[in-house]
């Protein structure tokens, strides 16, 4: 095994912050990249030592060279592999691990070595606990934490092109928008969102008066639509749903837990309403209300109207 970790670069959006976590394990970094020489020159210049490039037709998805890329990694040994949660980061990281022979993590925030043990801080529970756990190397790690950049590196990576792989019988036949996905919550300047303070579905009308007295889009925490679906999952704001950026961002009703702080890490003012005066939301928010939505959000609204 090797003084070496390596990132596959399977989200552009989190690849510096990435690179930067396995860099603070010391040793080198490399970047797996799968697709076009554009993507192989965003990895170089997110701050790895080295980038291992393999050319993608565009109607080829990076899936295609899981099997491909487990071979180059069981040949290079390294002591962690770190993938973004995406559908080809899961692809790419599994196939890694079985190469290798390596314990699987997800929700990786930091990672540290001591000697052949790795120690991973991850998310658990909701969002609600870190936990640490400790194994000895390989790891293939999921990466749960946000996409801060990186400390600017002293200039590109030198860029290596494998040559001679064969890709998996995988391609893209089509590519077509999803039903409803464009809600107008990615590129809105005030979204109110609604948590699990939310008693029953029938009082989202209560939440839409809010929002159409601010002229704003509706938006939720993850199990308003995962787990009850009283809102579109394209509305769902998040880590692993849409990643928000507005001018005015209101939770109602919401803790506040990790996964749903990173949705709105971009917004400019976070106005929150929750009756836990300790919310976590609380933490991130520029205005705090604790009260009953139930008797705030009207009194909100009445206030807007006049």
């Amino acid at each position: 095994m090797t003084m070496e970790s390596w990132v596959l670069a399977t989200d552009a959006r989190r690849l510096d912050a990435m690179v930067s976590a396995v860099r603070e394990m010391g040793g080198r970094v490399t970047v797996a990249a799968v697709g076009p020489r554009s993507v192989a020159k965003a990895a170089a210049a997110a701050g790895p030592d080295a980038v291992r490039w393999i050319e993608a037709a565009e109607d080829v998805p990076p899936e295609a060279y899981a099997l491909a890329l487990g071979r180059v990694l069981s040949a290079t040994g390294p002591r962690v592999v770190l993938a973004a949660a995406t559908p080809q980061g899961r692809a790419l990281l599994g196939a890694a691990a079985a190469a290798l022979g390596a314990v699987v993590i997800p929700g990786v925030l930091r990672l540290s070595i001591e000697g052949d043990t790795v120690v991973a801080d991850r998310v658990d529970l909701g969002g609600r606990v870190v936990e640490t756990l400790a194994s000895v190397a390989p790891v293939a790690a999921l990466f749960g934490g946000g996409d801060t950049p990186s400390p600017a590196s002293a200039g590109p990576a030198p860029i290596e092109r494998l040559q001679a792989v064969s890709p998996a019988d995988i391609r893209v036949e089509k590519t077509e928008p999803v039903s409803g996905a464009n809600t107008g919550v990615t590129d809105a300047e005030r979204i109110v969102a609604v948590g699990r303070g939310l008693k029953a579905k029938a009082d989202l009308a209560l939440v839409a008066g809010l929002a159409a007295a601010l002229r704003a889009e509706i938006g939720c925490s993850m199990p308003i639509a995962d787990d009850f679906g009283w809102v579109t999952k394209e509305r769902y704001i998040g880590r692993s749903g849409q990643h928000v950026s507005p001018r005015l961002y209101m939770a109602i009703g919401i803790s506040g837990a990790p996964q749903h702080l990173e949705g709105v890490r971009d917004a400019k003012v976070v106005v929150a309403v929750n009756t836990d005066p300790e919310a976590r939301i609380f933490q991130r928010a520029d205005y705090g209300i604790v009260g009953d939505l139930y008797e705030v959000v009207p009194a909100l609204q009445a206030a807007l109207g006049e």
